[in-house]
């Protein structure tokens, strides 16, 4: 009932802007008859809303994937260079909390895994809202940060890389069916920094997904039963994944065109010296507000993504 009304208040938008541009004909004859340019002049400034209205509803068309209007799990996967990397794991997953609560998103961080002395070896967090996935799928890749260490007693610039994951969360009444049989569920303690325990009861759940050996995990929760819940739907979510991925693969091959491997290129650099740039390779779309950015303004970038991936096909 819901995606039905998000389709009726969609067409509604559209019909009322034919009857504006109607409306706007008729008024145009009537000025160009009587040489009203007092008409003329507030018809002008109508035109100029319609057209805006017009380009918000064109760039609706760029979130009209099957997931887009879902909301999305994000996993953000700390990549070589030690304690660098896993802090700028952690500075993404705080652009993107943030990022959430601009745009009025609830986000909930769902598993995290320390690293041994600052920032995240890995996280999962939840962003919910109309069109998250549409809007986070712009950032799925290797992203790469540029910058004076400030774990490193020389100061030396370091190249960092964490690997961004979004997955569309989908509910159970999905075309993805899990068959108990199909999974091996391992129970353990939940642990803090450095495997310090932090529960005394196996509350963490692991399960494994043995057609596909998927493997998540949870342990945020104080409950061994929440934990199951949300790592069941964190594989529901990597399952759906997995079949768009082979989707996409089967049409690039039929286009002739080249898969690069998740770990490959860089999709988006962030420059912090000896410049102040963050750069989106697929589009070269190029902001100097690093500070902007990293507090979570990659609407832009986002923007910017989602057109040209309209352009291109």
């Amino acid at each position: 009932m819901k995606f039905l009304s998000d389709l009726k208040t969609e067409v509604t938008e559209w019909r009322i802007i034919k009857q504006d541009v109607e409306s706007l004909e008729e008024l145009y004859f009537l000025a160009l008859e009587e040489n009203d340019r007092d008409l003329f002049r507030s018809m002008s400034e109508e035109i100029l809303g319609i057209n805006s209205r017009i380009r918000q509803l064109e760039f609706k068309l760029t979130l009209s994937g099957l997931y887009d209007r879902n909301h999305a799990l994000v996993a953000l996967h700390a990549g070589a260079g030690g304690v660098d990397s896993q802090d700028w794991a952690s500075m993404l997953l705080r652009m993107y909390i943030r990022w959430s609560e601009r745009r009025g998103f609830a986000s909930d961080v769902l598993d995290s895994s320390p690293g041994e002395e600052t920032g995240i070896k890995s996280a999962m967090v939840q962003v919910s809202g109309d069109y998250a996935y549409g809007y986070l799928k712009s950032e799925k890749g290797v992203h790469r940060l540029v910058r004076l260490s400030p774990f490193d007693g020389d100061h030396s610039r370091h190249t960092s890389f964490a690997l961004i994951e979004v997955l569309p969360k989908v509910e159970e009444e999905s075309d993805i069916q899990i068959v108990p049989d199909d999974l091996r569920v391992d129970v353990f303690r939940a642990g803090g920094h450095g495997g310090q325990n932090v529960q005394k009861n196996s509350t963490a759940v692991r399960i494994t997904h043995l057609p596909t050996n998927i493997v998540v995990t949870c342990q945020n929760e104080r409950s061994q039963h929440q934990n199951r819940e949300i790592a069941l739907q964190i594989l529901r979510a990597r399952l759906t994944d997995l079949q768009l991925r082979k989707r996409a693969d089967e049409m690039a091959s039929l286009k002739g065109e080249h898969i690069s491997a998740e770990w490959g290129n860089q999709i988006r650099s962030y420059v912090l010296h000896p410049y102040q740039m963050v750069k989106d390779h697929r589009t070269n779309y190029e902001m100097s507000n690093t500070t902007e950015v990293l507090d979570g303004g990659i609407d832009d970038l986002i923007t910017a993504y989602l057109e040209h991936q309209v352009g291109g096909k």
